[in-house]
Formats: C-alpha cells, sequence, structure tokens
C-alpha cells in the first residue's frame, strides 16, 4: 500500500491514539461504565478471530478460502452457476469468479450498495428466512464480511446489468483507485466496463492480512484441490477450475462429476469392494421454531436426504457429511441418525441368525457395536435443508435436532430394503460374514486385553492361601513347586523355611501351549505359580520383580509326574520365559529306589544305577524299596534327597527343555486327553511305527 493511500485510510477512520500513564489502583478504582467497550463493525473479528474461522493457522487462512468458494457454490447449487474459476496468485492472494447471478450492486436505505453491505456488515446476506437461496452454505451471513475483516485488500467486481462493476476494499473500508493511483474512500461503485447485457458473475479477490495469521500459516494447493473436487461432487454438473500460479509451468485443473454422492464414494473407496453402492434418497419435511417479526413461531422445513454408501475390504472407517454444500467435519445430527440407522439394522435384520455369534450370546457380547459395522465402511452422507443451526460459524458440526430422526428414518427403511430384497445375495452374505467376524474379533480382542492386565496385576494383592511362603526373598531364595498335597507335608517339614517357599499343585495345570491366555489366566494352579513368582505374565513379565532366585519342580518319577513337569515347563515357557533363558528354573531328581547298607540309606536314581550299586553291594535286587511318589518318602528321607542343598540333585531347565514340554504336552493332551477323535486319527497316523511282534494280542 502507498503513503497517500495509508493517510487517506487512517484520515476516513479517524485513528487516534491516546496514551494515559495510570496505576494499577487507580485502574482498578476507576472500573465505570467508560470502561465496557463495544466493538463495532469488523473489529470484532479481528479481536476474536478464533470465533469465525477457527483460529489463526493455516486452518483459519484455509476458512477465508472456503468462504468465498462456498458463495459461488451456492449460486451453483440454486442453479444460478454453472462454472467457478480459483486462481491462487504469486502475490499470495486468492481469486474466486463464478457465472451466477452476481452480488447485487442496488442502493439499500441508508445509501449504500447491497455489495458494500455484505463486505462490510456482520449477518447480511441472502440466505437468511425465505431470501434468495432455499439452502445454501452460507447461513450465518458473515462469511464475505469475515473475509474482509482478516484481509489487507479486498477487491470485488460485479458482472451485472450490462456492466462490470467494482468495489475496492483497503484496510476493510470501501473505495476505488483513483487515476493517479490514489485511493479515495467512497461507497460509489466504478463503472469498470461494459459487457453483453446477459453476462453476469462475482470476481472476489483478496489478501490475507499476514499480520493476522501464524507466520508459518500457509495456503496448500493440496487441500484446496481437495475441498474444490470434493463440491464438484456435492452438485453434479459444476465444473471448477483451479490454477496455482504460484508454481512456475502448473496447469490449470478442471474438475467435474455427474454422479453426485455415488462418485464421490467411488472416488473415497480403496480396496476390493464387499458391496456394491448403495444409495437412499428421500424428502421429508420437520417442523421448528424460529423468530419471526420477533416472535417465535413454528415453520415448516422441507429435508432432502441423500446417502450413498458401500463396504470394502479391509478396516478403515471413512464417513464424511455434509450439510447442503458444506462439509460438516464433526458430523452433527445427521450423522448421528445415520450411525444408530446403521446400528439397528444390522443387528436386527442383518445379524440376526448367524450361528457363529450365538455362542456368544450368553455374555450378551452377540451384538455389533458401530465400530464392528462401520470396519471398511466408506459412506457420505448429504441433508438439504433451509437455516441449518450449526455449532460455531466454522459450521463443522450440524445441530438441528429433527434432522438426527428424518435419516435415522431414511437410512432404516433404505438400508433395510436393500438386505431384505433390494440388494444381490452375495454381497449382503459377505457383508453379514464380514460385520460377524468383527464382532467375534472385538470380544476375542477385549477378552485378550482383560486378561492380560489381571495376568499384570498377579502378585501385587495377596499371595495364594496354599503358598507356604519363606521368611526371605531374593536370589538365594526358592519357589519349590511340588505335586500334590501328599508331598507338600513332607516338604514344608524337611525345607529350610528361611528361603524355601513350598506351593502345592491340587488341580490341572492348563496346557499353555494351546489356551489362550484368558484360559491361562483363569486357571487356579497357573494363577497361583503366577502370583507366587511375582514378575506378570506374557510380554509383561518382569524378572526384576520376581521374588524367588529358584524355580524347582518337584514332581514323581512316573508318567503322571512327567506330565506335570511338561505342563509345567510349557506355562513358564509360553508366560515367563526369562525364567528360562537365564537359568532360573531346575527340575529336582529324586530316586527311584533306596535300600540300607550297613546301617546307611543308600539311593539309586534309576534301575541301571540300582544294579550297579547291588552288584558293588552284594545286595539283592528284592533288597531295594522302589518309591511310588515323592509322597510316600519320609520327612528325612525327602530332605536328603530333594531339599538338602549338599546332597540333593537339581537338573537346571533350558529354552530347549521348555520347547520340548510345549511338544510333550500336545501330545499328552492327544493321547491322554477326552479327544477320542484326535487320539483315534494320532495311533492310525503312526500305526506303522508299532513292532506288532511287542503286542500282547
Amino acid at each position: 500500500m502507498d503513503t497517500a493511500a495509508k493517510k487517506a485510510v487512517k484520515k476516513a477512520a479517524k485513528v487516534t491514539t491516546k496514551r494515559t500513564a495510570r496505576s494499577t489502583t487507580a485502574d482498578s478504582a476507576a472500573y465505570d461504565a467508560s470502561k465496557i467497550q463495544v466493538l463495532e463493525g469488523l473489529e470484532a473479528v479481528r479481536k476474536r478471530p478464533g470465533m469465525y474461522i477457527g483460529g489463526t493457522g493455516p486452518e483459519g487462512l484455509h476458512h477465508l478460502v472456503w468462504e468465498i468458494i462456498d458463495n459461488a457454490v451456492d449460486e451453483a447449487a440454486a442453479g444460478f452457476a454453472g462454472h467457478i474459476d480459483v486462481l491462487l496468485h504469486k502475490d499470495g492472494s486468492v481469486e474466486v469468479t463464478d457465472n451466477g447471478r452476481g452480488i447485487p450492486i442496488d442502493a439499500k436505505a441508508d445509501g449504500r450498495s447491497a455489495l458494500e453491505v455484505v463486505f462490510t456488515e456482520l449477518h447480511a446476506g441472502g440466505k437468511f428466512g425465505s431470501g434468495a437461496y432455499s439452502s445454501s452454505g452460507g447461513l450465518h451471513g458473515v462469511g464475505a464480511s469475515v473475509v474482509n475483516a482478516l484481509s489487507s485488500k479486498l477487491v470485488a467486481e460485479v458482472d451485472r446489468d450490462a456492466a462490470t462493476w467494482r468495489l475496492v476494499f483497503l484496510d476493510r473500508l470501501p473505495g476505488n483507485y483513483l487515476a493517479s493511483g490514489k485511493f479515495k474512500v467512497s461507497s460509489k461503485l466504478a463503472k469498470v466496463r461494459k459487457i453483453p447485457a446477459k453476462r453476469s458473475g462475482t470476481r472476489v479477490r483478496f489478501w490475507p492480512d499476514l499480520d493476522v495469521f501464524d507466520s508459518e500459516a500457509r495456503l496448500d494447493y493440496g487441500l484446496i484441490r481437495d475441498h474444490v473436487a470434493r463440491v464438484c461432487f456435492l452438485v453434479p454438473g459444476l465444473q471448477i477450475k483451479l490454477h496455482d500460479k504460484r508454481r512456475a509451468g502448473s496447469e490449470p485443473e478442471t474438475f467435474v462429476a455427474n454422479g453426485g454422492l455415488a462418485d464421490y464414494v467411488d472416488y473415497l473407496s480403496i480396496g476390493d469392494p464387499v458391496t456394491d453402492i448403495v444409495t437412499i434418497h428421500d424428502e421429508s419435511t420437520f417442523e421448528e421454531k424460529v423468530p419471526v417479526d420477533g416472535k417465535m413461531t413454528t415453520v415448516t422445513r422441507p429435508c432432502a436426504i441423500d446417502i450413498a454408501a458401500r463396504w470394502v475390504k479391509g478396516y478403515d472407517t471413512t464417513i464424511v457429511s455434509f450439510v447442503n454444500t458444506i462439509p460438516t467435519s464433526d458430523g452433527g445430527t445427521h450423522v448421528a441418525g445415520f450411525e444408530r440407522a446403521l446400528s439397528r439394522v444390522a443387528n436386527e435384520e442383518l445379524l440376526a441368525d448367524v450361528k457363529k455369534l450365538k455362542k456368544l450370546a450368553k455374555q450378551g457380547n452377540d451384538r455389533a457395536v458401530p465400530t464392528d459395522i462401520q470396519e471398511g465402511l466408506v459412506a457420505a452422507v448429504k441433508v438439504t435443508f433451509p437455516e441449518p443451526q450449526f455449532k460455531g460459524q466454522t459450521k463443522q458440526e450440524l445441530g438441528t435436532p429433527a434432522v438426527q430422526t428424518l435419516v435415522y428414518d431414511t437410512v432404516k427403511s433404505g438400508l433395510g430394503a436393500w438386505i431384505s430384497g433390494g440388494g444381490k445375495k452375495t454381497q449382503i452374505n459377505a457383508l453379514r460374514e464380514k460385520i460377524a467376524q468383527a464382532v467375534i474379533s472385538r470380544v476375542a480382542a477385549k477378552q485378550q486385553l482383560d486378561a492380560r492386565r489381571k495376568a499384570a496385576n498377579l502378585g501385587s494383592g495377596g499371595m495364594p492361601d496354599k503358598l507356604a511362603d519363606c521368611r526371605r526373598h531374593g536370589p538365594d531364595s526358592e519357589l519349590l513347586i511340588v505335586e500334590g498335597n501328599s508331598a507338600a507335608g513332607p516338604a514344608k517339614q524337611g525345607r529350610d523355611s528361611a528361603t524355601m517357599a513350598v506351593l502345592p499343585l491340587r488341580g490341572k495345570v492348563v496346557n499353555a501351549g494351546k489356551a489362550t491366555l484368558k484360559q491361562v489366566i483363569e486357571n487356579t494352579e497357573a494363577q497361583a505359580l503366577i502370583t507366587a513368582i511375582g514378575g506378570g505374565s506374557g510380554r509383561d513379565f518382569d524378572i526384576t520383580a520376581t521374588r524367588y532366585g529358584r524355580i524347582i519342580i518337584l514332581c514323581d518319577a512316573d508318567v503322571d509326574g512327567s506330565h506335570i513337569r511338561c505342563l509345567l515347563l510349557t506355562l513358564i515357557y509360553h508366560q515367563m520365559r526369562p525364567l528360562l533363558e537365564q537359568g532360573h528354573v531346575y527340575a529336582a531328581q529324586p530316586p527311584l529306589f533306596a535300600t540300607k547298607h550297613r546301617g546307611q540309606l543308600v539311593y539309586a536314581f534309576d534301575e541301571p544305577e540300582r544294579a550297579r550299586l547291588s552288584e558293588k553291594m552284594n545286595i539283592g535286587i528284592e533288597k531295594w524299596k522302589r518309591f511310588k511318589g515323592l509322597g510316600e518318602m519320609n520327612v528325612e528321607e525327602l530332605a536328603e534327597t530333594t531339599l538338602n542343598r549338599e546332597t540333593r540333585v537339581l537338573k537346571r531347565m533350558t529354552m530347549t527343555d521348555g520347547e520340548e514340554a510345549t511338544k510333550a504336552a500336545k501330545l499328552f493332551s492327544v493321547l491322554m486327553g477326552n479327544d477320542v477323535a484326535t487320539r483315534r486319527d494320532y495311533i492310525i497316523q503312526n500305526s506303522s511305527l508299532i513292532d506288532k511282534d511287542l503286542l500282547d494280542i
């Protein structure tokens, strides 16, 4: 802006600056009516821009562009325009041109033109009540004036009445440039040129006031491109040309769409389709109370509802919504009605007889929630009606309550008709399977999460009742896991209670190799073991939090004992693996035989050792006593063979042992479990490995 223009603006605005030095105490004492300020005209916008455009960052800067484009789109949606040009100039300005009716240029009662009023007065426009638009995107009458308020310069040209008329706003004041180049403040429109009588339209070019916006705020071509493309889907047949002159060598892009929302859903869809695009259209009415001539009056509003939706393979959900031609990124009552109807139809009509969900019904988990139904959903929801209520000037969320019920009824009826016969059976079945699987996966994931939380909390509360704990915990302490109460008694009596804890197993240990985490955590014996060790389980296991330096498994030397040892190692391998990795797990090696020789007890751990010792001591085999289990040993025998650190024999378990135990546990489940068919199949498959001559048949 040149110096002369600045002086003219300051003079017209009668700007005065007064500085009065006062103390804080004086200010407080002089708080009276003079301190109450009234922001007039566009100063309110400049004082609090966030109230009108959402902020002073990139989002707010782009909102200025949306306001001018959307005004042109309203002309197209009303049937008066078919072409819009959007130019991004090198100097940072934005120009939007349409071939609509042109903003009125005739004078209002105060002598100012309607064009000046639109750009200088808040809540002024042709979109109130029964104005120039039956429905539009600009409802508050502040869009154009807000753009002017936050621009350093704005030029509006109107093609109308066989001429082009111009009005320039410099620092929000109307006027025009004289031939000398000086700016003259005036409400008079400049007649620029003659044009054909049938030509009409509006051109608005504005320069955002960068002093208002954040330093990093920049107009992004990609965002503007997306907005322009989306608008074309909302107004079928509208052609918009976008050109970014800031980029050297860039070519204009032209956007046009004839298929409406269905084309938009197809454009947004990524991935293989599960269904075709389902389109729903309905026209209805609702009543609301609005002020008319100062009185609240009930009026009837027409409302058109348009829905387009399809499901694709995948999990992402894309729901876009619009009121008239304005995108509502935060949804609102129309989206709420759409989602409610989806849930109702999906649960009551689509999933009513799905067998795979019946087993979830006992826990009340068989109903689909919105996230299940909307997996892979691509949908566009649009409502068109006059004077919608938005939550805020940025128009990102619809607040008109009655629209929710209208959309709900429309979608419920339309989607129900598609399911009951209007759609292809293969697609309906595929959608049913997709949503049912989403329900099952969600329930399983929640159970898994609950189990992990429970597992993480194990050990934070009280210890198992059956645990006979030691007095000191740490690297030198031991947890003895014994098989049943019969072995627990002697173990408790023969242990060193200062450093040895005893945990008896009274039930079956779950096979952690094939069980879910939920099943593991709910197993009483597994829960007791995890709690006693104190380090948690699974991915959350913390070996530094464990209460014992060694975990020792004491099981009988028979098939049942081997099975229990395999299950315990499998549990540790899958849920407390660091114990195996760092060598903290041992298996006691109790002897199978015992005899007295010259007043001393002699033990043999297996038959070959018994034979060797019998020959060496010249003792007959019949003199040896065979232990049927740890429970048959007295306190002294158990203490000497498995508890005394000087005389016992322990075998350190490794990761290899854990892997082998997992395989063995699975084999035990096959051979000793309740599934007869699985056991039969295993025997048949491996029958060739059996030596028939050894069979007693």
